[in-house]
């Protein structure tokens, strides 16, 4: 066997003499080996010798196996396939002289073997063609035999480019296993981590296989993998170690770069590009998208990717092979990947397809962005999509459902073009279709599509039946479906279903009414604001109410209005109870003309006997009455059978056309939350009162209005109502008696509490400036015998009203009398030099008449009330007895009544006389029982 087959010798030569010749050279080699080292080829050792392996297998044609084992010590990587040559000899000898050209290999430069000296510095290849070893330690003898290059070494520390020399290995070194080609051997040194190169390779093991076709098996000492290539882009990558299968799809293209982006010397001979998009599926085909992952060049870089499948491209890199060299070729290389991406999405079941869409946020790299953004305008105009009616779309001409509803998408299909399948309105599909710029079909653009469209009763059923769920599903859906078309009865179809009435009652023949077809009819109509049309809904709508309110205008121009009524009354009694604007349904009087029905009182109604016979309230026409047998209905559109009754939360104000309603308004100190009044109540007969109470009182509602408070009904009796001929108030209740004096007792036998509700008295209350003239006036009366406390109680109470403003002090006439303190009439002007005062300091009782004298209430109010002086103003004396101080404490009597009146004795002094004497300016001498003189001394 020839020793140096591969003529290792002259290689060495060469090199060394290129060295020698130029000490320089040697640095540029052994910095750019160390550059290979530290830089691109670190921890690359398994996947540059499996490229090695699959090139081989590919030149030679067969399933290429790669075999990883530890064997004395060393990391040994054998192959099958073409085994080594000279020209693969030089090239691992040479720095980027690959000899691999043009025969479709994976490899470029010839740079990829360094990537095994992190591993060892003493690399042997054995082949069945010979073999070849380098060495750190032959190489440095080398080198420091010459004296040219001794320098250069000390300067390296003994470091040398271990991959430029190359000898033979001797000849008895055993050739590589059985079955296989070559065989790397990488002796460890000691205590390097065997289990960690190998765990090495066991993580990059199906990578390996997927990255390179030529390769189908790798095995290790624990376990292999397997690669099977099942035809229709589906590859099997067999997990010897887990026991896994993992399913591939792949996606290839290839050609040749334009001649003007071959750049490089060395591409010029290997113009082909090829590149392969791959993602897992699992047995279903569906993909199992990456979320991160590396381009692969087609070993894997630093270009870090965020796209869903994994990119192997023969792209130019750097000699670090981590980075793309930017530049036409690559820019060609990425376009071509983008372009045939579509085809890899459209090999996805179609439900599946949107997985594959790049995600949003940043870019992983420069690369991630240039190849992100060139993927999605390539998925924007390629047809893969599947539409609602069938065949697939374009994204850029897509539209989608918010809601995910075959049924929707079925019925809109014609209707709205560019629809896609309902699928692809899920979830799932929402943040890829939006990175594609689909635009998003919202239920205001269905409506905006189905405007306008002629279809039949049913089809429209179906296509609210679709719109249901959407509409329960967000609180705005209901304001969208706002303006959904419906389709009448009578042939129209009118916007929007809050203005049609989906019939349930027997009642028909209103005119104007937007009955909905009841073949159309579905439930989301009603929850989109259509009117369940039940006589209680069919109350409701503003067609009845038009034709309610225009009955009267009807009923005088001669059209028959009888039916409507009719109508009417029968809604009332299924429903049970009416709106008010009933009330101005026209009906027939017993006097042949139409009225209101809110105008007409009921034959033979209660209400009837106690109105006036002349009054507005018409008598109904007896045989209206037979129309429903339920009077019940007659009553509630607002013919009267006993009293009507307003009923309003929150009013606004007097506008309720009640009898002096703002009177009552402005007599409150603020408005009522609640408005519960009796109406009608000026239309009674004075001479029926009587029985007018008892009415009202017979009523729950009505004499709920009677008891309210604030009660307009009450407030409106007490000053309108008749009892005896005169106004409620004007009377006391028989159990009134302390008012005897001032009221008389009412003149009917009713219950007192109606008639303290209906305004007579049970106390003294001052309400207004009519009260208080009235109070006057029989304070007045001479032929009333008042007594003195009820007096000075009565006066209390009016200046008690002045004072709460209940009436104005100007409002109301001074007496010409006035009840004094002893309870008898006076002049007002009183007599010549005795003039009648308002008493306003007690103790100036004692020096002047009592029937001069008037009391009650704020002494100042009272006298702006009857036109009077306060007798302070017009009297005074001086104390003329004689006195002794003594302390209030002292006084036996004093601490007693403190004590029962729970006060505190008061403290200081006040003056005792045995007889209290005072003189007036004018002389005159009087006793008084107190006194308090002008500088506050108590006597």
């Amino acid at each position: 066997m020839n020793a140096d087959p591969f003529g290792t010798e002259a290689l060495r030569t060469a090199t060394l003499g290129a060295w020698r010749s130029s000490p320089t050279r040697f640095r540029e080699d052994a910095n750019a080996e160390e550059d290979l080292v530290l830089g691109g080829y670190r921890d690359r050792w398994f996947v540059e010798l499996a490229q090695n392996a699959a090139d081989a297998a590919g030149r030679a044609g067969v399933p290429g196996v790669l075999r990883v084992s530890i064997v004395d010590g060393e990391l040994r990587v054998a192959n099958n396939g073409e085994p080594l040559h000279p020209g693969g000899v030089a090239a691992l000898a040479s720095l980027r002289a690959s000899g691999k050209r043009g025969n479709g290999t994976a490899g470029r430069f010839g740079v990829g073997f360094a990537a095994v000296l992190p591993v060892s510095l003493e690399p042997r290849v054995v082949s069945t063609s010979g073999g070849v070893r380098f060495s750190a330690a032959r190489t440095r003898e080398e080198v420091s035999a010459e004296p040219a290059l001794r320098d250069e070494l000390a300067h390296r520390r003994g470091a040398v480019p271990v991959l430029r020399l190359v000898w033979p290995t001797p000849v008895d070194e055993p050739g590589p296993p059985a079955g296989f080609a070559t065989e790397v051997r990488l002796p460890l040194p000691p205590g390097a981590a065997s289990t960690e190169l190998l765990a090495q390779a066991t993580e990059q093991a199906a990578d390996v296989l997927l990255a390179f076709p030529a390769l189908h098996c790798v095995e290790l000492p624990a376990a292999s993998w397997r690669r099977d290539d099942l035809g229709g882009g589906f590859v099997l990558l067999r997990d010897g170690q887990a026991g896994t299968v993992t399913r591939w799809r792949l996606v290839r293209r290839h050609g040749e770069l334009p001649a003007e982006l071959l750049l490089a010397a060395e591409e010029q001979h290997r113009p082909e590009w090829s590149v392969c998009w791959a993602v897992a599926v699992d047995d279903a085909g569906a993909p199992r998208p990456a979320r991160e992952d590396v381009l692969h060049a087609p070993t894997p870089t630093d270009e870090r990717l965020s796209l869903p499948a994994r990119l192997l491209a023969t792209l130019p890199v750097e000699p670090s092979r981590r980075r793309v060299r930017p530049g036409g070729a690559a820019g060609f290389v990425l376009g071509e990947a983008a372009r045939s991406y579509p085809e890899l999405v459209v090999a996805m079941p179609p439900r599946h397809r949107s997985a594959l869409v790049p995600a949003g946020g940043f870019p992983l790299s420069g690369v991630d962005a240039t190849l992100r953004d060139a993927v999605v305008a390539a998925l924007r105009t390629a047809r893969w999509l599947p539409a609602a009616a069938g065949g697939e779309l374009a994204p850029a001409l897509a539209c989608v459902l918010d809601v995910p509803s075959p049924e929707l998408a079925r019925l809109l299909a014609d209707l709205v073009p560019g629809l896609l399948a309902a699928e692809l309105s899920e979830p799932a599909h929402t943040a890829a279709l939006a990175t594609l710029g689909v635009r998003r079909l919202d239920l205001a653009g269905v409506v905006e599509a189905v405007s306008g469209v002629d279809r039949p009763p049913g089809w429209w059923r179906e296509l609210y039946a679709a719109l249901a769920p959407a509409a329960d599903a967000a609180s705005s859906a209901r304001d969208e479906l706002a303006a959904l078309p419906v389709p009448l009865v009578d042939g129209r179809t009118v916007t929007g279903p809050r203005t049609t009435l989906v019939l349930d009652s027997a009642v028909h023949g209103i005119a104007g009414l937007r009955v909905v077809h009841p073949e159309a009819v579905h439930p989301l109509l009603v929850r989109l604001g259509a009117q369940q049309a039940g006589a209680r809904a069919l109350l409701e709508s503003p067609e009845l109410r038009d034709a309610v309110e225009r009955s009267m205008d009807d009923a005088e121009s001669g059209v028959d209005t009888m039916p409507l009524a009719g109508a009417v009354l029968r809604l009332v009694r299924e429903a049970g109870s009416a709106p008010p604007w009933l009330g101005a349904l026209a009906l027939p009087a017993a006097g042949g003309e139409f009225r209101r029905a809110d105008e007409l009182v009921l034959p033979d109604g209660a209400l009837r006997g106690v109105l006036v016979a002349d009054g507005p309230v018409g008598v109904l026409r007896s045989d209206i009455a037979d129309l429903v047998a339920d009077r019940d209905a007659l009553r509630a559109i607002g013919v009267l059978d006993g009293f009507a009754v307003v009923d309003e939360e929150y009013p606004a104000g007097p506008d309720h056309d009640l009898a002096d309603e703002e009177r009552w308004w402005a007599s409150l100190a603020e408005p009522p939350q609640r408005l519960l009044a009796v109406r009608d109540l000026d239309l009674v007969d004075d001479r029926q009162w009587r029985s007018a109470l008892r009415l009202l009182d017979a009523d729950p509602v009505t004499a709920r209005a009677l008891h309210a408070r604030p009660s307009y009904t009450g407030w409106w009796l007490a000053r309108f109502a008749s009892l005896g001929g005169r106004r409620p108030r004007y009377w006391r209740l028989p159990s009134a008696v302390r008012l005897a004096g001032l009221y008389d007792e009412a003149p009917v036998d009713l219950d007192e509490r109606l008639l303290a509700a209906a305004g007579v008295r049970s106390a003294l209350d001052v309400q207004d400036a009519v009260d208080a003239a009235d109070l006057l006036a029989r304070l007045a009366d001479p032929d009333r015998d008042v007594p003195a406390a009820l007096a000075a109680q009565a006066h209390a109470a009016l200046v008690a009203a002045a004072l709460a403003r209940r009436f104005r002090l100007d409002d109301v006439a001074p007496p010409a009398s006035v009840r004094a303190v002893t309870g008898q009439v006076v002049p007002a002007a009183g007599e010549p030099g005795r003039p009648v005062l308002v008493l306003d300091r007690p103790w100036l009782a004692a020096i002047v008449e009592p029937h001069c004298l008037v009391a009650g209430g704020d002494p100042a109010t009272l006298a702006q009330l009857l036109d009077l002086a306060v007798a302070s103003d017009d009297l005074s004396a001086t104390v003329v007895s004689a006195g002794r101080e003594v302390e209030w404490s002292r006084l036996p009597e004093v601490a007693a009544a403190c004590e029962a009146l729970g006060r505190p004795v008061p403290g200081g002094r006040f003056v005792r006389h045995d007889e209290l004497r005072v003189r007036t300016p004018q002389g005159s001498g009087h006793s008084a029982p107190y006194w308090v003189d002008e500088h506050g001394t108590v006597h």
